[in-house]
């Protein structure tokens, strides 16, 4: 009875989460008449397929060229993951392996310190990063929004990775140390190589926040650089093209959805097994 139960609850909640993604693929291969039709979901049956939506999304009739948006978006998250990753990783290390104190000021504090920055609201960001950026020269640029950007996600490495670092036994350093390491070999060459699902981890929230945020996107960018999100956004009008949005949409998420399915399968504790001597 356990098990019917089990089974039916993931069964309900994998009916909503693919369904949505089931609507957009049927309703981006509809035409406007189609979509205006009613709730129709099988080819041939129900409507007549059509790439209409598709089509838009590459420079067709009322739609956009989508291949820039989502160039910039890849340049920009990537880079400013990347350099959040690696960043994060560092100061994470040393925040979890020594201590810190400045007056009052101690590890923990630091620690809230970068978690803090997550805490604010946008807007209250939105006009120092503006500013900032004006003064730099960097509005509307690729390389002010990835600075935005390490900004933005460099706390979510850290805490994801001082909380990892934290797991890991300080054995492994000493040892590696007791055998002539500095700890900077030791975290390169013993801790850092057992800490992929951590980076993993990371790496992957890193990229999701990244590439879903849309208010400093928009905000700090114009003409030159657009990211995929603002893109998207642009498609609707005074009539919203569902198909054209609905196709966006799944381009949009596959990233994520290979990033996820990416991790899912490389994650695993079992790398630790063996480390100690």
């Amino acid at each position: 009875m356990l098990s019917v139960v089990k089974y039916l609850a993931i069964t309900l909640w994998s009916t909503f989460v693919v369904a949505p993604l089931l609507w957009a693929l049927t309703t981006s291969f509809k035409s406007a008449n189609g979509v205006t039709g009613g709730p129709t979901y099988l080819p041939f049956v129900g409507f007549e397929p059509s790439l209409d939506g598709w089509r838009s999304l590459f420079g067709g009739a009322g739609g956009i060229d989508i291949a820039k948006p989502y160039l910039d978006s890849l340049i920009v998250t990537g880079s400013a993951s990347l350099i959040s990753i690696v960043l994060g990783t560092l100061a994470a290390y040393g925040l979890s392996r020594f201590d810190y104190k400045a007056g009052v000021v101690k590890n923990t504090d630091i620690i809230f310190f970068f978690i803090s920055q997550r805490i604010m609201p946008p807007i209250v960001l939105a006009i120092p990063f503006f500013l900032m950026l004006q003064f730099l020269g960097l509005l509307d640029t690729k390389i002010g929004l990835i600075l935005v950007y390490v900004a933005l996600l460099l706390p979510i490495a850290v805490w994801i990775m001082v909380d990892f670092f934290n797991g890991v036994p300080r054995q492994i350093d000493e040892m590696a140390m007791l055998d002539g390491c500095t700890p900077f070999e030791a975290f390169y060459r013993i801790v850092l190589p057992n800490s992929k699902p951590g980076i993993l981890v990371a790496g992957m929230f890193c990229l999701i926040f990244g590439w879903n945020d849309f208010f400093f996107a928009f905000t700090l960018t114009f003409t030159d650089t657009q990211l995929l999100p603002v893109a998207v956004v642009s498609l609707n009008s005074s009539v919203t093209p569902w198909w054209s949005l609905s196709a966006s949409a799944l381009i949009s998420v596959a990233p994520l959805i290979l990033i996820a399915i990416g991790v899912e399968r490389l994650l695993s504790r079992g790398t630790l097994a063996g480390a100690i001597r």
